[in-house]
């Protein structure tokens, strides 16, 4: 479902920015016919009026009619482009939590293979494996801590992974964001200058008509901010859900395994408590 609806978000966003030309082509040509039966003539020498908008549905036409706000606005679409594809790849079962990582480190804590689990970790690219690491790496460097000691670390190392997913996530919601904010500038910028223009010259039929014309052309960079905005802020839903649904997995895996390394500690403490007549039990197992 959520794959569907991103790639309805992509769709948009590609068929807005690059579709219009021919959606300007269609109006054009649909300007031109008229109902069955009914006459049309123009006067001899002018050309049928075409779409006057056609134009600016184009890269070049675009910045010619936006001016300078044509700049931010095109690489702040490149960025959310960039960002849904990127989320596609990174924001995944496999990037966080696999059910071979997790086959491997159930069979080596029950094996007491810490060191074989450590190089396993080190060889994977995963949330759940960056944690184990973390937690693998304080206990064979502190074989005395305790196992809350080291519960500790896993909880701080599985809130950093948990806050670098989520903080990737925003810049989609910010580029959504800020979007339509840079657009309503373009508009603001673009309706100083029409009126500026306007008010050197006197009142009359073809003032009127520049206004009118200007305030269109002005009104574009709203329109083209609020087409990067929507498909953004829909992606940052759609992986934010994903995000947080990826998280609870991630902590129920961790949780698994510190209980069997909970349970391991438990048999280390007792072991060393059966050699040492009830000595050393806060000691961790061997590693």
């Amino acid at each position: 479902m959520h794959r569907f609806l991103l790639s309805a978000a992509l769709v948009a966003l590609i068929w807005f920015g690059c579709g219009g030309v021919g959606w300007s082509q269609e109006a054009g040509s649909a300007a031109g016919k008229v109902p069955p039966g009914a006459q049309v003539t123009f006067p001899a020498g002018e050309a049928v009026p075409s779409n006057p908008y056609a134009d600016a549905l184009t890269i070049n036409g675009f910045i010619k009619r936006t001016g300078i706000m044509a700049y931010p606005l095109i690489a702040l679409s490149l960025v959310a482009v960039f960002l849904l594809v990127l989320y596609t790849f990174t924001i995944r079962q496999g990037a966080v939590v696999s059910d071979a990582f997790m086959n491997s480190a159930d069979s080596l804590i029950r094996k007491q293979d810490y060191l074989g689990l450590l190089a396993v970790c080190n060889r994977r690219n995963e949330a759940i494996a960056r944690i184990t690491s973390k937690t693998l790496d304080f206990a064979t460097r502190n074989p005395t801590a305790s196992f809350e000691e080291v519960k500790e670390v896993t909880e701080a190392e599985g809130n950093r992974q948990s806050s670098m997913m989520l903080s990737r996530i925003a810049y989609l919601g910010d580029a959504g964001a800020v979007a339509p904010m840079l657009g309503l500038l373009g508009t603001t910028l673009g309706m100083i200058t029409t009126f500026h223009e306007i008010s050197g010259k006197e009142f009359g039929g073809s003032n009127q008509l520049g206004l009118a014309q200007g305030v269109s052309e002005a009104l574009l960079c709203t329109a083209s901010g609020l087409v990067i905005g929507i498909p953004s802020l829909i992606g940052y839903a759609i992986f934010r859900g994903k995000a947080n649904r990826l998280i609870s997995e991630m902590e129920a895996a961790t949780t698994h395994l510190m209980a069997l390394l909970a349970v391991q500690y438990k048999r280390a403490a007792r072991a060393v408590a059966g050699r040492q007549g009830g000595g050393g039990g806060g000691e961790g197992p061997v590693m």
